[in-house]
Protein backbone atom coordinates (compact mmCIF):
# COMPACT_ATOMS: atom_id res chain seq x y z
CA UNK A 1 0.00 0.00 0.00
CA UNK A 2 3.25 2.23 0.41
CA UNK A 3 4.09 1.71 -2.60
CA UNK A 4 1.32 2.14 -4.37
CA UNK A 5 0.64 5.91 -2.84
CA UNK A 6 4.56 7.03 -3.63
CA UNK A 7 3.50 5.57 -7.02
CA UNK A 8 0.55 7.66 -7.23
CA UNK A 9 2.04 10.86 -6.11
CA UNK A 10 4.86 10.67 -8.20
CA UNK A 11 3.09 9.94 -11.14
CA UNK A 12 0.83 12.71 -10.35
CA UNK A 13 3.99 15.05 -9.96
CA UNK A 14 4.93 14.31 -13.58
CA UNK A 15 1.88 15.09 -14.49
CA UNK A 16 1.78 18.49 -13.23
CA UNK A 17 5.47 19.36 -13.63
CA UNK A 18 4.83 18.29 -17.35
CA UNK A 19 1.74 20.80 -18.07
CA UNK A 20 3.62 23.36 -16.43
CA UNK A 21 6.71 23.03 -18.44
CA UNK A 22 3.75 23.26 -21.69
CA UNK A 23 2.10 26.70 -19.91
CA UNK A 24 1.68 29.37 -22.23
CA UNK A 25 3.18 33.02 -21.60
CA UNK A 26 0.28 35.32 -22.76
CA UNK A 27 0.17 38.96 -23.28
CA UNK A 28 3.50 39.73 -24.35
CA UNK A 29 2.06 42.84 -25.74
CA UNK A 30 -1.13 43.96 -24.61
CA UNK A 31 -2.32 44.53 -28.38
CA UNK A 32 -2.88 42.57 -31.51
CA UNK A 33 -0.42 46.42 -32.45
CA UNK A 34 2.54 48.06 -31.33
CA UNK A 35 2.62 51.18 -32.49
CA UNK A 36 2.44 51.19 -36.13
CA UNK A 37 3.19 47.57 -37.14
CA UNK A 38 1.26 44.33 -35.74
CA UNK A 39 2.19 42.60 -32.56
CA UNK A 40 2.29 38.87 -32.20
CA UNK A 41 -1.19 38.75 -30.36
CA UNK A 42 -4.59 37.48 -31.55
CA UNK A 43 -7.95 37.52 -30.50
CA UNK A 44 -9.52 35.28 -28.62
CA UNK A 45 -11.98 33.07 -30.24
CA UNK A 46 -15.82 34.80 -30.67
CA UNK A 47 -14.13 38.45 -29.50
CA UNK A 48 -14.79 41.56 -31.94
CA UNK A 49 -12.47 44.44 -31.73
CA UNK A 50 -13.75 47.23 -32.92
CA UNK A 51 -10.80 50.05 -33.39
CA UNK A 52 -10.33 53.70 -34.22
CA UNK A 53 -7.25 54.59 -34.37
CA UNK A 54 -5.86 58.76 -35.78
CA UNK A 55 -2.73 60.45 -36.87
CA UNK A 56 -3.14 64.06 -36.25
CA UNK A 57 -0.52 66.79 -38.31
CA UNK A 58 2.74 67.95 -37.30
CA UNK A 59 3.08 68.67 -33.75
CA UNK A 60 5.93 71.36 -34.87
CA UNK A 61 8.14 72.43 -37.79
CA UNK A 62 6.62 74.28 -40.92
CA UNK A 63 3.54 72.86 -40.80
CA UNK A 64 3.18 72.40 -37.12
CA UNK A 65 3.40 74.31 -34.19
CA UNK A 66 0.27 77.18 -32.85
CA UNK A 67 -0.74 77.99 -36.14
CA UNK A 68 -1.93 74.00 -36.43
CA UNK A 69 -2.25 73.85 -32.42
CA UNK A 70 0.34 71.58 -32.65
CA UNK A 71 -1.40 69.53 -35.49
CA UNK A 72 -4.65 68.93 -33.76
CA UNK A 73 -6.52 71.01 -36.73
CA UNK A 74 -5.02 68.46 -39.34
CA UNK A 75 -5.70 64.50 -39.59
CA UNK A 76 -2.92 62.69 -41.70
CA UNK A 77 -4.88 59.66 -41.82
CA UNK A 78 -7.78 58.10 -39.80
CA UNK A 79 -8.85 54.42 -39.62
CA UNK A 80 -11.84 53.06 -38.35
CA UNK A 81 -11.77 49.06 -38.34
CA UNK A 82 -13.56 45.43 -37.18
CA UNK A 83 -11.45 42.35 -36.46
CA UNK A 84 -12.60 38.89 -34.83
CA UNK A 85 -10.55 35.76 -33.75
CA UNK A 86 -12.02 33.18 -35.57
CA UNK A 87 -9.89 30.80 -32.97
CA UNK A 88 -7.44 31.57 -30.16
CA UNK A 89 -4.35 31.75 -32.49
CA UNK A 90 -6.20 32.95 -35.88
CA UNK A 91 -8.14 36.40 -36.39
CA UNK A 92 -9.42 38.31 -39.77
CA UNK A 93 -10.19 42.08 -39.52
CA UNK A 94 -11.14 44.81 -42.42
CA UNK A 95 -11.36 48.41 -41.93
CA UNK A 96 -10.90 51.43 -43.84
CA UNK A 97 -8.45 54.02 -43.75
CA UNK A 98 -8.00 57.73 -45.20
CA UNK A 99 -4.77 57.17 -46.53
CA UNK A 100 -1.75 59.82 -46.54
CA UNK A 101 0.16 58.34 -49.57
CA UNK A 102 -0.96 58.85 -53.35
CA UNK A 103 -3.48 56.17 -52.88
CA UNK A 104 -6.16 57.07 -50.79
CA UNK A 105 -9.67 55.70 -49.62
CA UNK A 106 -8.23 52.28 -48.87
CA UNK A 107 -10.15 49.23 -47.72
CA UNK A 108 -8.08 46.94 -46.16
CA UNK A 109 -8.33 43.18 -45.19
CA UNK A 110 -5.92 41.62 -43.16
CA UNK A 111 -5.33 38.03 -41.52
CA UNK A 112 -3.10 36.90 -39.06
CA UNK A 113 -2.41 33.77 -37.33
CA UNK A 114 0.17 32.42 -34.65
CA UNK A 115 1.57 29.11 -35.11
CA UNK A 116 3.71 29.06 -32.15
CA UNK A 117 3.14 30.45 -28.72
CA UNK A 118 6.13 31.11 -26.15
CA UNK A 119 6.00 28.68 -23.08
CA UNK A 120 6.71 29.52 -19.75
CA UNK A 121 9.22 26.40 -18.84
CA UNK A 122 8.76 24.56 -22.15
CA UNK A 123 10.76 24.15 -25.49
CA UNK A 124 8.93 26.98 -27.04
CA UNK A 125 11.25 30.40 -25.87
CA UNK A 126 9.35 32.68 -28.75
CA UNK A 127 5.97 33.54 -30.15
CA UNK A 128 5.96 33.24 -34.13
CA UNK A 129 2.98 34.78 -35.93
CA UNK A 130 2.53 35.85 -39.31
CA UNK A 131 0.39 38.24 -40.71
CA UNK A 132 -1.12 39.76 -44.21
CA UNK A 133 -3.07 42.28 -45.72
CA UNK A 134 -4.30 43.63 -48.81
CA UNK A 135 -5.25 47.15 -49.58
CA UNK A 136 -7.68 48.29 -52.35
CA UNK A 137 -7.85 52.23 -52.87
CA UNK A 138 -11.27 53.46 -53.46
CA UNK A 139 -10.42 56.79 -55.04
CA UNK A 140 -11.52 58.07 -57.91
CA UNK A 141 -10.06 57.60 -61.01
CA UNK A 142 -7.89 60.34 -62.29
CA UNK A 143 -8.24 61.39 -66.05
CA UNK A 144 -4.81 62.65 -66.07
CA UNK A 145 -2.48 59.83 -67.54
CA UNK A 146 0.63 59.47 -65.59
CA UNK A 147 -0.56 59.85 -61.77
CA UNK A 148 -0.92 56.86 -59.97
CA UNK A 149 -4.45 56.96 -59.57
CA UNK A 150 -5.09 56.92 -63.44
CA UNK A 151 -5.88 53.28 -62.40
CA UNK A 152 -5.30 51.84 -65.87
CA UNK A 153 -5.79 48.43 -64.73
CA UNK A 154 -8.14 47.45 -62.03
CA UNK A 155 -5.62 45.99 -60.21
CA UNK A 156 -3.88 49.19 -59.97
CA UNK A 157 -5.51 50.04 -57.15
CA UNK A 158 -4.01 47.01 -54.55
CA UNK A 159 -1.26 46.76 -52.82
CA UNK A 160 -0.10 43.62 -50.36
CA UNK A 161 1.97 43.35 -47.29
CA UNK A 162 2.58 39.99 -45.44
CA UNK A 163 5.61 39.72 -42.47
CA UNK A 164 6.92 36.79 -40.09
CA UNK A 165 6.85 38.42 -36.60
CA UNK A 166 9.14 36.74 -33.53
CA UNK A 167 8.62 37.98 -29.56
CA UNK A 168 9.56 37.08 -26.93
CA UNK A 169 8.22 38.31 -22.89
CA UNK A 170 11.28 38.32 -20.73
CA UNK A 171 9.21 39.23 -17.86
CA UNK A 172 6.38 40.50 -16.33
CA UNK A 173 7.92 43.90 -17.46
CA UNK A 174 9.69 43.76 -20.60
CA UNK A 175 8.84 42.45 -23.98
CA UNK A 176 11.06 42.30 -27.19
CA UNK A 177 9.77 41.57 -30.85
CA UNK A 178 11.18 41.58 -34.32
CA UNK A 179 9.94 41.16 -37.56
CA UNK A 180 10.84 40.89 -40.88
CA UNK A 181 8.48 42.44 -44.25
CA UNK A 182 7.54 42.27 -47.80
CA UNK A 183 5.76 44.76 -49.14
CA UNK A 184 4.57 45.34 -52.92
CA UNK A 185 2.47 48.03 -54.63
CA UNK A 186 0.97 46.89 -58.23
CA UNK A 187 1.43 50.70 -59.24
CA UNK A 188 4.24 52.77 -58.09
CA UNK A 189 5.68 56.16 -58.87
CA UNK A 190 8.46 56.57 -61.77
CA UNK A 191 12.00 54.84 -60.73
CA UNK A 192 10.51 53.49 -57.32
CA UNK A 193 10.40 49.60 -56.85
CA UNK A 194 7.11 47.73 -56.55
CA UNK A 195 9.01 45.70 -54.00
CA UNK A 196 9.79 46.52 -50.64
CA UNK A 197 11.44 44.31 -47.90
CA UNK A 198 11.55 45.51 -44.14
CA UNK A 199 12.78 45.04 -40.88
CA UNK A 200 11.20 46.12 -37.62
CA UNK A 201 11.70 46.14 -34.31
CA UNK A 202 9.77 46.66 -30.96
CA UNK A 203 9.69 46.64 -27.26
CA UNK A 204 7.00 47.15 -24.61
CA UNK A 205 7.77 48.02 -20.78
CA UNK A 206 5.17 47.78 -17.95
CA UNK A 207 5.76 50.78 -15.67
CA UNK A 208 2.45 49.71 -13.60
CA UNK A 209 -0.18 47.09 -13.70
CA UNK A 210 -2.30 49.14 -16.09
CA UNK A 211 0.56 51.76 -17.91
CA UNK A 212 3.07 50.53 -20.59
CA UNK A 213 5.85 52.33 -22.56
CA UNK A 214 6.33 51.01 -25.98
CA UNK A 215 8.85 51.94 -28.89
CA UNK A 216 9.12 50.86 -32.40
CA UNK A 217 10.95 51.47 -35.80
CA UNK A 218 11.06 49.86 -38.96
CA UNK A 219 13.86 49.94 -41.80
CA UNK A 220 13.13 49.45 -45.08
CA UNK A 221 15.42 48.42 -47.60
CA UNK A 222 15.55 50.10 -50.56
CA UNK A 223 17.94 52.89 -52.85
CA UNK A 224 14.98 55.03 -53.00
CA UNK A 225 13.96 55.31 -49.00
CA UNK A 226 17.27 56.82 -47.83
CA UNK A 227 17.17 60.92 -45.57
CA UNK A 228 18.96 62.42 -49.12
CA UNK A 229 15.97 61.28 -51.01
CA UNK A 230 13.68 62.77 -48.38
CA UNK A 231 12.17 59.39 -46.84
CA UNK A 232 12.80 58.47 -43.61
CA UNK A 233 12.43 55.58 -41.04
CA UNK A 234 9.28 55.20 -39.63
CA UNK A 235 9.51 55.44 -35.49
CA UNK A 236 7.01 55.31 -32.82
CA UNK A 237 7.15 56.14 -29.02
CA UNK A 238 3.79 55.30 -26.92
CA UNK A 239 1.75 55.19 -23.86
CA UNK A 240 -0.28 52.70 -23.09
CA UNK A 241 -3.34 52.31 -21.02
CA UNK A 242 -5.73 49.42 -19.61
CA UNK A 243 -8.77 51.07 -18.69
CA UNK A 244 -11.06 48.08 -17.57
CA UNK A 245 -14.03 46.32 -19.16
CA UNK A 246 -12.17 45.03 -22.64
CA UNK A 247 -10.60 48.73 -23.08
CA UNK A 248 -7.24 49.68 -24.70
CA UNK A 249 -6.11 53.09 -25.21
CA UNK A 250 -2.79 54.03 -26.48
CA UNK A 251 -1.10 57.83 -27.01
CA UNK A 252 1.49 57.89 -29.26
CA UNK A 253 3.89 59.68 -31.16
CA UNK A 254 5.52 58.70 -34.29
CA UNK A 255 6.85 60.39 -37.68
CA UNK A 256 4.78 57.90 -39.73
CA UNK A 257 1.68 59.64 -41.30
CA UNK A 258 -0.37 56.66 -42.71
CA UNK A 259 -1.83 53.60 -40.80
CA UNK A 260 -1.55 50.94 -43.28
CA UNK A 261 1.50 48.83 -43.70
CA UNK A 262 1.29 49.60 -47.40
CA UNK A 263 1.03 53.76 -46.70
CA UNK A 264 3.52 54.14 -44.07
CA UNK A 265 6.20 51.91 -45.44
CA UNK A 266 6.32 53.24 -48.50
CA UNK A 267 5.52 56.82 -47.92
CA UNK A 268 7.05 57.94 -44.76
CA UNK A 269 8.63 61.33 -45.53
CA UNK A 270 8.37 63.12 -42.38
CA UNK A 271 11.60 63.56 -39.96
CA UNK A 272 11.67 63.89 -36.23
CA UNK A 273 14.52 66.01 -36.25
CA UNK A 274 12.60 68.80 -37.61
CA UNK A 275 9.89 68.52 -35.62
CA UNK A 276 7.88 66.89 -38.54
CA UNK A 277 6.01 64.04 -35.69
CA UNK A 278 2.62 63.56 -35.24
CA UNK A 279 -0.01 62.97 -32.25
CA UNK A 280 -1.75 59.81 -32.62
CA UNK A 281 -4.44 57.90 -30.40
CA UNK A 282 -5.87 54.41 -30.83
CA UNK A 283 -8.85 53.30 -29.06
CA UNK A 284 -9.72 49.41 -29.11
CA UNK A 285 -13.09 48.22 -27.27
CA UNK A 286 -13.49 44.23 -27.54
CA UNK A 287 -16.84 42.22 -27.71
CA UNK A 288 -18.12 38.75 -27.29
CA UNK A 289 -20.05 37.36 -30.29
Amino acid sequence: MYIKKIAVFTFLFISTLSVAQKEKVYQTFKDTRVINSHSTETLEAGKLDVRIGHRFGDFSGNAGGWQTFFGLENASDIMIGFEYGLNNNTMIGLNRTKGSGPLKQNINGIFKVKFINQEAKGNQPISIAYYGMTSFSTMPKSSTEGVLNYFAKPEHRLSYHMELILARKFSKRFSLQLAGGWTYRNIVPSLDDNTIVSISGAARIQVTKVLGILLEGRLPFSELRKPINGYYPPLGLALEWETGGGHVFQLNFTNATGLAETDYIPYTTSNWMDGEFRLGFTISRLFNI
